[in-house]
């Protein structure tokens, strides 16, 4: 009898989802098409990986970077073609901004209706070649593994970062022989012995040091590592913007971040340093604050730069050691240096007080005190809470005030895309299920996302939403005003109610109109098992924790809007 070999071919989704599976892919985040149905349907057999299921692409390629942030290893995401990848195009730059591990798989065409402008066609090559590590298409069945491992290799090793592969829906309807997968490897480069020999001795010469650490890459093990070796030697710490839970914000070593509204005491410090270690950051835009904290292309103090991507070495800055080395072999290599005979700590506890100060929060208008409750929430959250937050000038509250002790409790894109705190959150407590996890939103920030709190309520999250309604676009109206007084629009913002909005999708809804209601609410929402938005009325004249709206713009403001 003939022997059936139709029984040993899988398709290119079973494929597909085998490899993701070898991969240790344990949840993929989707909005659903029918240009990758098969892949779907390869999913139903495969009950070990959990599908998330979005409301938007965009919101769901947030989730994905939220968990490459998260775990280090690359978040998975599924969208269709045209619409859907435009849509998660805001994500994918994120990752790659951000340093963050993600592959986004897009449903294509049938490579038969190629080239032809067919229905929701897209050239992704093109469309995210300056927004990824590397996009690709795979056309043949058999090369799908190949891919896969590439997609993995290339996301997680040097600067850790975005992939997006194209799968035509012909070749994933293709059968073809299936080929055990094995998973892709991590493997980094390490700083040889000359380096850090050349490193520590800079670092004995030195007599007013810093060391910025920032950028994707790390690990809890990494940071305690870093931690160690600074502790050994008394050496100042900052953290790069948005990246503050890289080294606990309580501890008497560290000085602050380095990001938009830096401490000017802090500036001074780096600007007055004579050597600085950055470790981890690119030392891109904000971290130094616009280009200017750092002399370009030889800056005055000397300078180590640690970076896990060649390429970014010796890019703006040219440094006096470069490094190229991944953080977790780096921070390995600086704490077996242990202790090289020098001792900062004397100006280190000088630079911690200045930070100490410049987080006391201050008074600002209005019935709401937001400084009393991000002091509360200091004060009260356990040391592991995840703070999620989008963009915009109500960030300062949770990024300046906030203190964070732990690695993994801060999400916050350093790309400055808004709508990225609720997805971020419904990511961090699908990962973090024993963690409390709060999302810091403006009202034009929330509202850009605000769909995936039913994504919160279909998987039962205990999220915690803060929006912090101030009726404006608050960031572009600060800008607005300072460079163009007195000629507001396109600003102003006409809000639903947010209580009642997140009530309408099944969740829990509180208002704040006072800082002592804020209190029993956010209790009520930590008891609550459902998730829940508290809205915060603030002030529009809080613009910023230290400066009124109206202090802004001189003269009067003609404001076509109200």
């Amino acid at each position: 009898m003939k022997k059936n070999n139709k029984l040993s071919l899988r398709s290119g989704g079973q494929i597909l989802i085998d490899c993701l599976f070898a991969n240790e892919v344990k949840r993929i985040f989707c909005v659903p098409g029918e240009s990758y149905l098969p892949a779907l349907d390869a999913l139903y057999d495969k009950p070990e990986i959990q599908l998330v299921v979005c409301r938007h692409e965009g919101g769901a390629t947030y989730m994905a970077e939220a968990y490459g942030k998260l775990t280090g290893q690359p978040g998975v995401c599924f969208v269709t073609r045209g619409p859907g990848a435009s849509n998660a195009a805001s994500g994918v730059h994120v990752a790659f901004q951000d340093s963050t591990p993600l592959i986004l798989l897009v449903g294509q065409v049938a490579r038969s209706h190629s080239e032809r402008e067919a229905f929701q066609e897209i050239d992704y090559r093109q469309m995210f070649s300056q927004t990824a590590k590397w996009v690709g298409q795979i056309d043949d069945a058999t090369r799908i593994r190949e891919y896969v491992n590439r997609a993995f290799q290339t996301a997680m090793c040097g600067r850790p970062g975005p992939v997006v592969l194209a799968l035509p829906e012909d070749m994933l309807k293709d059968r073809t022989h299936s080929v055990l997968a094995e998973p892709a490897r991590f493997v980094e480069a390490h700083p040889g012995d000359f380096n850090m020999n050349t490193l520590k001795n800079m670092l004995r010469q030195s007599k007013k040091p810093i060391s910025i650490i920032g950028g994707g890459g790390w690990d809890k093990e990494a940071t305690e590592n870093f931690r160690t070796f600074a502790e050994s030697n008394g050496l100042p710490v900052a953290c790069a913007f948005r990246r503050q839970d890289h080294f606990p914000n309580d501890h008497f070593l560290y000085a602050g971040d380095v990001g938009i509204g830096i401490n000017p005491k802090l500036k001074t410090r780096i600007k007055e340093a004579d050597l600085i270690l950055v470790v981890g950051a690119r030392l891109g835009e904000m971290t130094t604050s616009g280009y200017t904290l750092i002399d370009i292309p030889k800056p005055s103090q000397q300078l180590i730069h640690v970076f896990p991507g060649a390429e970014e070495l010796g890019r703006v800055y040219q440094a006096d050691l470069m490094i190229h080395a991944g953080m977790k072999s780096f921070a390995l290599a600086l704490r077996s240096l242990g202790d090289i005979g020098v001792d900062w700590r004397e100006i280190a506890a000088i630079a911690h007080e200045d930070y100490i100060s410049w987080t006391v929060p201050p008074e600002i208008p209005g019935p709401v005190q937001m400084g009393e409750i991000i002091t509360w929430l200091r004060d009260n959250l356990p040391a592991e809470s995840v703070i999620t937050n989008g963009a915009g000038n109500f960030s300062i509250w949770c990024n300046q005030f906030y203190r964070y002790r732990q690695y993994g409790t801060l999400l916050g894109p350093t790309s400055g895309s808004m709508g990225y705190g609720l997805p971020a959150a419904v990511s961090a407590a699908l990962q973090e299920t024993s963690r409390t996890v709060i999302a810091f939103s403006g009202d034009g920030d929330f509202l850009m996302n605000c769909q995936e709190l039913a994504t919160a309520v279909q998987y039962g999250l205990r999220i915690i939403v803060l929006v912090i309604n101030n009726g404006m676009y608050g960031t572009i109206r600060m800008h607005q005003e300072r460079q163009y007084p007195g000629r507001v629009l396109g600003t102003s913002l006409v809000n639903p109610s947010f209580a009642a909005l997140a009530e309408s999708f099944g969740a829990s809804g509180e208002v704040v109109e006072k800082t002592e209601q804020f209190f029993p609410a956010f209790e009520r929402a930590q008891n609550s098992k459902l998730p829940t938005v508290i809205e915060i009325k603030l002030d529009p004249e809080a613009i910023l924790p230290s400066v009124k709206l109206s202090s802004i713009s001189h003269g009067s403001r003609n404001d076509r809007e109200n």
